[in-house]
């Protein structure tokens, strides 16, 4: 068996198309989706993330500003920034771009975001509402696993899930997802023990732990959906933490790092942010 390559690009291209029409719809009406993005420091990875943001913004026709604050920034001064974001009608999305400096307590910022604007998913409300499975705006690469997942053509009702990683980015929620649709789901860390025993069992894997080509072919059974969101570099190349050359040889379905669930994240977030304008402007769906 060699598995058939979820592409999270070739995916997020049919979905941003889609989103391009909408955002046009919308600007007839003359609404224009907003998104803000607030980027504080000098952090490599943060401002390429933010630029790639800017752009598929551009893309499809969202309106979009980086608020590029010094890493000095008080946190006073960033929540008085959120504030002013949450009170302004044109930002429908809002987006601290992360990680922040030591001397600012995250938690207290991203709580700071108006809920309607919470276009990441991170705020409590948002969270408390995906897990009873309210209306909310789900986190952007856990949505994202859930679509590739969908349109590879597979049901997840009734399967065993097997999600590594227990992070509030992408563990944890992929996980509620995935139980909301029907999944029997397990989380496994780093105190797991006979990881691989349990991997095997599953008929779906999302790996989500940040260490490279930790599932191996061993631990997969065959015909299982796999989903790599490891994405660390090694001698400036990326790679998961799925060994992909011997794991696609097992499993049915395989996302390649990069160009699998990579482009979804910002997918996503582009799709919250079009839905928010949606709903503070009372378009009906």
């Amino acid at each position: 068996m060699t598995a058939t390559i979820i592409k999270g690009k070739e995916v997020a291209v049919e979905i941003r198309a889609a989103l391009k029409e909408e955002v046009q719809q919308l600007r007839d009406q003359q609404i224009i989706p907003g998104l803000s993005v607030i980027l504080v420091g000098e952090n490599p990875a943060s401002q390429s993330y933010v630029k790639a943001k800017a752009r598929a913004c551009e893309e499809i026709g969202v309106a979009s500003e980086v608020l590029k604050r010094e890493v000095s920034i008080t946190q006073e001064e960033l929540l008085a920034d959120i504030q002013a974001l949450n009170e302004n009608p044109n930002v429908h999305g809002i987006l601290v771009q992360l990680p922040l400096p030591k001397h600012i307590d995250e938690k207290a910022v991203l709580n700071a975001i108006d809920p309607k604007k919470d276009v990441d998913g991170f705020h409590p409300i948002s969270v408390g509402n995906m897990v009873i499975g309210d209306e909310c705006y789900l986190p952007c690469t856990p949505h994202g696993i859930i679509e590739l997942i969908k349109r590879s053509g597979e049901t997840i009702e009734g399967k065993h899930a097997v999600v590594v990683g227990r992070s509030n980015i992408v563990g944890k929620p992929v996980a509620m997802l995935l139980l909301q649709e029907n999944a029997t789901v397990t989380i496994a860390h780093s105190r797991t023990k006979n990881l691989s025993a349990l991997l095997k069992e599953a008929d779906i894997i999302v790996a989500a732990v940040g260490k490279p080509r930790l599932v191996t072919a061993e631990d997969v059974k065959e015909g299982a959906i796999v989903i790599d969101v490891g994405n660390t570099s090694e001698n400036g190349k990326l790679v998961g933490d799925v060994d992909f050359d011997s794991v696609k040889e097992v499993a049915g379905y395989l996302t390649p790092v990069p160009g699998g669930v990579g482009p979804m994240t910002i997918t996503m977030l582009l799709k919250n942010t079009v839905e928010a304008a949606k709903v503070i402007h009372h378009v009906s769906k």
